[in-house]
């Protein structure tokens, strides 16, 4: 089958197809004929060689997060799904490899009617990350959430999953994705200096999730406690008193996988309460044009991969 690998970290051209020998749904999981699959900032910035020292990537590393496609092995012990079943989902974090023909997923739930297959095989990362944090920071109706990078593949479900538990969500973004933000039920303005006198000027934030980095000294301003601050990518984090959050095996302050973020994503998807906007299709053989898209930080959504 073919599968997305680099071999050594550098610009997006090292990530390349390679052929590759399929896995197998293993005890509790399933494989899935890969329909669409996401590729990840995180994953690009292994790539890239900027997380070596947080997160150092054992080399070949099979690429790929989340994934939907159609079920065509099913594992020992896994019940409620069969063969043929159109399902979106997540390896496990020391498996990955979900950008491929053929992927095994550890954690899975019905694809919703109201999505296609890219929207669904972009999802389940965003989803999960989204609920991973949002139960941390315990925000609820009455709160208002600051979304550092709103417009992003990430952040555009989060602020979904943020308005439908009752929270008012401020976002940032260029000014070019202001109506984007504003469709998504978010009230947007933008990113650096004088953010904080900007949101104040909004009406505060009791709470921030960071999904860009760079910023944190203005966003725990914001939030007036880094306690009330987390982000998904600033490796500075500890510097200035911020959870990181992450679910990297072996790496220190890994939260738990946020897995029930799945079956709340499809009750929201059927109540037409969450979409998973998509800024690009590429076919496996422009994984390169994929991850510079990604790189960018300009892409309006998530970016997949399609057979």
């Amino acid at each position: 089958m073919r599968a997305i690998q680099f071999s050594e970290y550098g610009p997006a051209e090292v990530a390349q197809v390679v052929e590759a020998v399929e896995p197998h749904a293993g005890p509790g999981e399933v494989r899935v004929a890969v329909r669409a699959s996401g590729v990840g900032a995180g994953e690009v910035a292994m790539r890239s060689g900027a997380y070596r020292d947080a997160v150092p990537a054992a080399l070949p590393w099979r690429t790929g997060f989340d994934a939907a496609g159609v079920v065509d092995e099913v594992g020992a012990g896994v019940t409620g799904v069969g063969v043929g079943d159109e399902v979106f989902g997540m390896a496990a974090p020391t498996a990955r490899g979900t950008n491929a023909d053929f992927a095994v997923l550890a954690a899975w739930a019905p694809k919703p009617a109201a999505w296609g297959w890219a929207e669904a095989g972009g999802a389940a990362g965003a989803v999960e990350t989204g609920v991973r944090v949002l139960d941390r920071l315990a925000v609820g109706p009455g709160d208002t959430l600051l979304v550092q990078g709103a417009a992003g593949g990430t952040g555009s479900v989060i602020v979904q999953l943020a308005i439908a538990r009752g929270v008012s969500v401020i976002g940032t973004a260029s000014v070019g994705n202001h109506d984007f933000l504003r469709s998504l039920g978010a009230t947007p303005t933008t990113y650096g200096p004088g953010l904080v006198e900007r949101v104040r000027a909004l009406g505060g934030a009791d709470a921030v999730l960071d999904c860009a980095g760079g910023a944190l000294p203005d966003l725990v301003a914001v939030a007036g406690d880094p306690g009330r601050v987390v982000t998904i990518a600033d490796f500075t984090a500890a510097d200035h008193g911020v959870h990181m959050s992450h679910t990297a095996p072996g790496v220190p302050g890994a939260d738990p996988v946020a897995a029930h973020g799945l079956t709340i994503a499809v009750e929201l998807a059927d109540r037409g309460e969450l979409r998973v906007p998509v800024a690009a299709e590429f076919p496996l053989a422009e994984v390169a044009a994929a991850h510079r898209l990604v790189e960018g930080r300009h892409a309006r959504g998530k970016v997949v991969l399609v057979p």
